[in-house]
């Protein structure tokens, strides 16, 4: 297949699963697969597009992100509650043990049958913490509390497994922690700027070699396709979210895994 007809598929994915509850790690590794593109270049082509992804999200959120960052348009405005440290104590747990267990991570959990596993236990959490969501406290980002904030940190954790989705992690743990779903979607995305510029960024610090010249329209492509698929996906997201719960997205990653468990891999 042309590579950058596979540039166009792959952004597409990306754009579509990063900040949905159905993991755009395991989608990508998934339809990898399918277009016979693997290996390192592969490896390297989904971080390139992740940041894509990342930059819709930081236009999406400007007002907040510089607000978290001290920056007002004007002084009467209320002071935000949300602020760094809660930003911090939710991606510390993931961050640290990200670092620690890198290697193993991409040794031996990058592999389409590991990620089936992540989509169903992933999708069997988020409807576990739809059944026992607690009373909610956190209506909106303001209202979040630091030990909520790191609540939501140590759900995070159970993304470093692909497959598992890391913003169903982030939301089913903090319906768990007593946020709505709207607050706990805002946050799960806020912190996805600073938690996938590190990983990301620390991904092509250790793959730089595999990128040449050659490879930079390929690059290009997917990069400008997951972002800009990514802004309206976001957008969507956040209206479905005020009608729909977690449960089914849950249904359709029970849904691909089978499917692609049965016609592929078996």
């Amino acid at each position: 297949m042309n590579e950058y007809l596979i540039a166009v598929i792959q952004g597409i994915v990306e754009g579509l699963t990063e900040f949905l509850p159905v993991s755009s790690t395991g989608h990508l590794i998934l339809t990898g697969e399918l277009l016979h593109f693997t290996g390192d270049k592969a490896k390297t082509f989904e971080v390139v597009i992740q940041l894509g992804a990342i930059l819709a999200v930081a236009i999406l959120y400007w007002k907040r992100v510089l607000q978290l960052l001290g920056w007002k348009r004007d002084r009467s405005e209320p002071k935000s509650q949300l602020n760094l440290i809660h930003i911090v104590l939710a991606i510390m747990p993931a961050l640290v043990l990200g670092l620690i267990f890198h290697k193993s991570i991409k040794l031996y959990l990058f592999s389409p049958q590991t990620v089936l596993l992540g989509l169903a236990a992933g999708g069997i959490f988020m409807i576990w913490a739809e059944k026992r969501q607690r009373e909610v406290r956190a209506h909106d980002l303001d209202d979040l509390s630091y030990k909520q904030a790191f609540g939501i940190g140590l759900a995070q954790c159970l993304a470093l497994w692909p497959g598992f989705s890391r913003s169903g992690a982030t939301i089913a743990g903090g319906l768990l922690v007593g946020t709505n779903h709207k607050a706990a979607a805002d946050f799960s995305f806020l912190i996805a700027i600073p938690m996938m510029v590190a990983a990301s960024g620390y991904d092509i610090l250790k793959s730089y070699n595999d990128l040449s010249a050659d490879d930079i329209g390929f690059f290009a492509i997917g990069f400008v396709v997951s972002f800009i698929v990514a802004l309206l996906a976001v957008v969507s997201f956040l209206r479905l979210l005020e009608k729909v719960e977690l449960t089914p997205f849950a249904y359709y990653r029970f849904l691909v895994a089978g499917l692609f468990w049965f016609f592929v891999l078996r």
